[in-house]
């Protein structure tokens, strides 16, 4: 933990007061539940999991897809905690599937549901299979599950937004926004609530990642210079999840609040203050080839290539935000959280006509980008997407 919060430019854990005073109400409850957490062996699931089992839930089931990433959940559990009395399984399930539905069919009978499942990257909007299978993860199965969920009596359902869902200029933002509204119409049947936070710090796929990679590999590092973003680390977005799916009220969204302990970073500037942590200090490239050049041979020097580039990439947001101007704060509960108070505000016409009209589409086996992106703004007037035609998978 000390590491990644240097790597990210701070000196102590952003929620560890929230965590104290509310520490007993915590521990009751979750010891005395049953939890069901899709998409748990991501980098985020995994936190989350691992927040849960230290507590000594009553029942914790993990689904995911990833078989791999659900091993190495296991292993780390077993290897920081060990055991617990309650029911611990994973199932390596995809939540789209008949397989799933039959094993919530076969129980389904949980207090808390947490949905971890995304396609977080903007990169996921580069061709219109990804897109739509995008719209499916992070849209339809998570109204499916919150429907599985009042079937089944549960009490609570949580799922993670993401900050770009405020003043989405992408499609991965969007979709996260319009997923909202969807959560929104099904909180009159059952208690939602929701997180949008930071980058979380090396998660998996992250560019952060990437550099363990790069390192592991000998290849150069690759980080634009000039955007800027918040970062957490995966145990604060563990804990922020948690917080949000015990203490949310009804159709609550917790955000870290911005605070000198909270600030904006690079990704150059990180990529430098790693390389420093690893021994290496960077030596800058002019392009691509110099760069996997002297990959070769910069190393043995104590040296590592960078390439630091400015964006212009489709999808980057300029600056981060975590809500709008039109959304109502509770700034007062917590020290370092704070919360969107929402109304269930929804269109069900539009969320009707959103459903259909793709259910047409995926049927033919036949649609475009453009299709998706013009009825995206049919749900999002304002929304701010620029396509410049150019993608992450163009660049190293």
């Amino acid at each position: 933990m000390n590491t990644i919060l240097n790597l990210i430019g701070r000196k102590k854990e952003l929620f560890t007061e929230d965590l104290s005073n509310n520490n007993n109400a915590l521990e009751s409850i979750v010891s005395s539940s049953s939890f069901l957490v899709i998409g748990g062996a991501g980098s985020i699931g995994q936190a989350v999991t691992k927040e849960i089992f230290k507590r000594n839930p009553q029942k914790l089931h993990v689904v995911d897809i990833s078989e791999n990433n659900m091993v190495e959940l296991v292993r780390d559990i077993r290897s920081s905690f060990g055991y617990i009395n309650g029911d611990f399984q994973t199932f390596a399930l995809d939540i789209g599937s008949i397989e799933y539905d039959a094993f919530i069919k076969n129980d389904g009978k949980y207090d808390y549901v947490l949905n971890l499942s995304a396609l977080k990257h903007v990169r996921s909007e580069k061709d219109p299979f990804t897109l739509m299978r995008m719209i499916d993860v992070n849209i339809f199965n998570t109204d499916k599950t919150i429907q599985q969920a009042i079937n089944n009596g549960t009490k609570k359902y949580f799922c993670v937004s993401t900050d770009k869902a405020a003043n989405p200029v992408n499609m991965m933002g969007a979709s996260k926004r319009i997923m909202e509204m969807f959560v929104n119409r099904k909180s009159l049947k059952i208690k939602v609530s929701m997180a949008r936070f930071a980058n979380v710090a090396f998660s998996d796929g992250s560019l952060l990642h990437g550099f363990n990679q790069r390192i592991e590999k000998r290849q150069p590092i690759v980080a634009p210079n000039d955007i800027k973003r918040y970062f957490v680390t995966p145990q604060e977005s563990g804990e922020l999840c948690l917080m949000s799916c015990i203490f949310g009220e009804n159709r609550d969204i917790f955000f870290p609040k911005l605070s000198e302990d909270l600030h904006l970073i690079s990704f150059a500037d990180i990529a430098v203050k790693y390389l420093g942590d690893k021994g290496y200090e960077p030596y800058l490239c002019k392009d691509e080839d110099e760069a996997r050049a002297l990959a070769k041979t910069l190393p043995e020097e104590g040296k590592w290539p960078c390439l630091f580039t400015s964006s212009d990439t489709t999808g980057e947001k300029d600056f981060e935000e975590f809500f709008t101007d039109a959304e109502t704060l509770d700034m007062e509960r917590f020290e370092n959280l704070g919360v969107i108070k929402n109304e269930a505000n929804f269109n069900d016409a539009l969320l009707n006509d959103f459903e259909s009209t793709l259910s047409t589409l995926k049927e033919k086996r036949e649609w475009s980008k453009e299709q998706i992106v013009a009825l995206f703004f049919k749900m999002i007037p304002d929304f701010g997407h620029k396509e410049t035609g150019k993608y992450l998978d163009g660049k190293m």
